[in-house]
């Protein structure tokens, strides 16, 4: 991986809150980091150059956030330049593996933050970090990366742990789906607990047994939520996408963390996954789409992801490529041709 162009990226962006147009999130450092991992660094200047012009300023930091005092803070958005100089002065002070792992348990719970987009956030840069780019600018990402979530930590109500024996894509299927699904997306999770058959539903997916196991079911996850976009993404082609990119957040983010914490993060990736199919999930399947495979097939998907442009389909591509890579199934690759045919090109 190029570091240095990706570090490039990561301080051209910094400027920016990680939100613009009144609630649209920040994508610029997570398809800069896509783009550079897989191998399309030199687009990503250019890549930046248009997406810039989008942004809007971090806001000022205002009163401060310190340690005694961040409860207060947590969930409120008119704050988040206090977050970011909070978590900017953490990591100044502390390794960053000590920060996220004191950090994540008390966010983890909050995972629909931002439509999950910050959660994503964070696994988009634990990953640049683990594959040794520990550099100023990727420490500082970071810093943005937690901000943005504590700024916008919401949970989902109506919450209960896994406890039955259904695997992941028959679980997905029995999501209750809510019956207005209007308006944005904080009203719709607060619907979620007066939805009928909500906590049933979660309740119905395998229970979580050991550390080893969480990461095994993260992976089903990711699987499930990438194949049933293939089917059901037309529901909402870009809020959809979260369904498996926000599990594959988390599931990348496991290396880093202590393996006490992965059992809640898969139980968290799931809630989120199935948060955002009961909101935004259609009732009815698309006939799945008939795709051929050969030996370069996930090398050109990636490449079409790249010089579309659109973050959502960067974000998708990537991660329906790696559940390709894992485990052969053509969905995934079908999964990939729904995401191109569902978002406009970038112009």
């Amino acid at each position: 991986m190029d570091a240095a162009i990706l570090d490039e990226a990561y301080e051209r962006l910094h400027f920016a809150g990680p939100e613009w147009g009144g609630n649209l999130s920040n994508h610029g450092p997570m398809a800069a980091e896509v783009l550079v991992r897989r191998g399309h660094g030199e687009q990503v200047p250019h890549w930046v150059d248009d997406y810039v012009v989008r942004l809007d300023e971090l806001p000022a930091p205002g009163d401060p956030i310190v340690d005694d005092n961040w409860p207060a803070a947590l969930g409120d958005f008119r704050r988040v330049g206090g977050w970011t100089r909070y978590f900017t002065g953490r990591l100044a002070e502390a390794p960053w593996r000590e920060v996220l792992a004191t950090w994540w348990p008390r966010l983890i719970n909050g995972i629909a933050a931002g439509a999950t987009h910050s959660a994503i956030r964070v696994g988009h840069v634990v990953r640049s970090l683990l594959a040794g780019d520990e550099s100023p600018p990727a420490i500082a990402e970071l810093g943005h990366a937690l901000a943005y979530w504590a700024a916008r930590s919401r949970t989902v109500p109506g919450v209960v742990a896994p406890s039955g024996h259904a695997d992941p894509a028959t679980a997905l299927a029995n999501v209750p789906r809510l019956p207005d699904q209007n308006g944005p997306i904080a009203g719709r999770l607060d619907r979620l607990g007066h939805l009928a058959g909500w906590p049933t539903s979660l309740a119905s997916l395998r229970s979580v047994t050991d550390p080893d196991d969480a990461q095994r079911l993260l992976g089903e996850i990711v699987t499930a939520a990438t194949l049933r976009y293939g089917t059901h993404g037309y529901g909402s082609p870009v809020l959809l996408v979260h369904t498996a990119t926000a599990p594959n957040a988390v599931l990348h983010t496991l290396p880093a963390l202590p393996r006490e914490l992965w059992v809640a993060s898969a139980v968290a990736a799931w809630v989120a996954s199935a948060a955002v199919t009961a909101t935004y999930g259609p009732a009815d399947p698309a006939p799945t789409l008939a795709v051929s495979e050969d030996g370069s097939v996930v090398a050109n998907a990636l490449e079409r992801a790249a010089a579309h442009g659109d973050e959502h389909v960067i974000k998708f591509t990537d991660t329906a490529a790696e559940v390709y890579e894992r485990t052969g199934d053509v969905g995934a690759l079908a999964a990939i041709e729904r995401v191109f045919q569902l978002i406009p090109r970038t112009t």
